[in-house]
């Protein structure tokens, strides 16, 4: 567990999109497990070209895994033909240039990233 210079827990980084339905069920899950976290609007505080690549390689994820492909963004930018060709590198610099392309929620807990919400991988790695 993150611990601060006092010994106490700190939060996990609720990384989310506020009217994304997964996430207001990753919030619930969040608050129902007593699990502290401070939240971040992934659409007005986008990730970094050196935050999605630490969270990238936390993760353990194919880099694609890290988009959102039910997207407009990644629609219009025709995602689902470039990605496959792309290198990580220049798929992290399409990822920082628009929050809504990185899937969500993303949860930064302990040194884990959890991208998207799936109940029994967050109580593997949090409770």
């Amino acid at each position: 567990m993150n611990m601060d210079s006092e010994g106490q827990q700190s939060p996990a980084t609720f990384v989310c999109y506020p009217k994304c339905s997964t996430c207001a069920k990753a919030r619930a899950w969040l608050h129902e497990h007593h699990v502290a976290f401070d939240e971040r609007d992934i659409k007005t505080d986008n990730p970094t070209q050196a935050e999605l690549t630490l969270w990238h390689n936390l993760s353990g994820l194919p880099i694609r895994r890290m988009f959102n492909t039910s997207g407009q963004s990644y629609r219009r930018l025709d995602m689902k033909n470039r990605l496959p060709s792309m290198s990580v590198e220049d798929a992290v610099e399409v990822l920082s240039t628009d929050g809504m392309l990185v899937k969500r929620p993303i949860l930064l807990h302990d040194h884990k990233v959890l991208v998207g919400f799936n109940e029994e991988t967050w109580s593997q790695a949090l409770l």
